[in-house]
């Protein structure tokens, strides 16, 4: 369980990196972009190939190669700290991150748990691995290798050693692993409505929603993930709300007050989000993105993030207690008192020395919280 505590995290994990933005390039090739300086259009238009890529300009600045010691583990599971490695297939893995993938799967576990209709059957069993792997291996692995390709600019400077600024994986061979990731997500999410014996495709559109999303959290022009309030609740809704809803719809049925739940625990999630944001704000600050600890200051935005977390939680407790479900609301109550405790223990005190302290004491219980409300909703 402790994996999925530092999930959210890997999304934007290349944020922290500080530096201009050579320019937001489209999946696309050759592809044109403008330039901006100090918020005015150069009007030079530039041409970017992958095998021309901004990487040469700066390799006599940075080192090529990764940090010496660098960890198999790591690479495999996409984070950093990983050994250079020039096997094509454990490359393709490191781009999907296997390490974010445990909130969806533990998502489609709440939604299951929600729909009631959930029973230990080989068939049931089948169905809810196969919309694991959707949900994580596919679609959160699709997100992954996007960001990343939108991310390589930044990360021709920062981190050239990585898979895509290095060149160990070609500009063909991720466009294609975006698109089989995709497809792929979205073929099972068919498979299971035919399964489920679904009128409405329900986990179709859920799947083709959610991708959609993922796309322009770090595609331009959007780009989600420059505005801290939006980029994190959608970072937030990705990986609490979608993969309930997709559990509890392959069950059961999606109800608007389920939609509602989830939709507010998703705020829970953007205080999550925010607590990955206090290590990048100089990076941040000079990409011109707008994470809520740059637009407000560390002090306001950490009170801002437990706010988030615990108001959230206490909201739900609030919503079962009215509900008639007391024990299950003590239950929760129960499980955000840790919570605090930790904050200020270690998030309050200092939100970048002991931000992994944190969310390695407080956010299992959180998770549980989430299950807990599942529960609930099933009675």
């Amino acid at each position: 369980m402790t994996s999925i505590l530092n999930s959210v995290s890997s999304i934007h994990s290349s944020r922290v990196s500080s530096g201009e933005r050579l320019g937001a390039l489209s999946i696309r090739s050759p592809v044109e972009f403008t330039r901006l300086r100090h918020g005015r259009s150069s009007g030079r238009r530039l041409v970017v190939r992958a095998a021309e890529t901004d990487t040469d300009k700066v390799k006599s600045q940075v080192p090529d190669k990764a940090p010496a010691g660098g960890s198999s583990i790591n690479q495999l599971l996409g984070i950093k700290g990983a050994a250079q490695e020039t096997n094509k297939w454990k490359i393709r893995l490191q781009l999907t991150k296997p390490v974010t993938w445990p909130p969806l799967v533990w998502g489609v576990v709440c939604g299951a748990a929600a729909s009631g209709n959930f029973h230990w059957t080989p068939e049931d069993v089948a169905k809810s691995i196969l919309c694991m792997l959707m949900s994580g291996p596919c679609l959160t692995g699709y997100t992954q290798t996007i960001n990343d390709w939108y991310d390589r600019d930044i990360d021709a400077i920062n981190e050239p050693y990585r898979p895509i600024p290095s060149g160990a994986i070609s500009e063909q061979e991720v466009i294609t692993q975006v698109w089989v990731l995709l497809l792929g997500g979205l073929g099972i999410a068919g498979v299971l409505d035919v399964w489920a014996g679904h009128t409405t495709p329900t986990l179709f559109y859920l799947a083709l929603g959610g991708s959609l999303l993922s796309y322009i959290y770090s595609a331009p022009p959007l780009k989600l993930k420059q505005n801290g309030w939006v980029g994190n609740f959608a970072l937030g809704a990705s990986y609490i709300s979608l993969p309930w809803w997709a559990g509890q719809a392959l069950f059961g049925t999606l109800t608007p007050d389920v939609v509602v739940l989830t939709l507010l625990y998703s705020i829970a999630g953007l205080g999550i989000a925010i607590v990955n944001d206090f290590k990048s704000v100089e990076g941040d600050r000079a990409m011109g993105l707008q994470s809520l600890p740059v637009a407000f200051g560390t002090e306001a935005a950490k009170w801002i993030c437990v706010g988030a977390i615990d108001v959230t939680q206490l909201s739900v407790a609030g919503y079962l207690l009215a509900s008639g479900k007391p024990y299950y609301a003590l239950a929760l109550l129960a499980l955000i008192i840790p919570q605090i405790v930790f904050q200020f223990k270690y998030f309050l005190k200092d939100p970048v020395k002991y931000d992994v302290k944190y969310q390695a004491s407080a956010q299992p219980f959180l998770v549980l919280g989430i299950f807990v409300t599942a529960l609930a909703s099933s009675h």
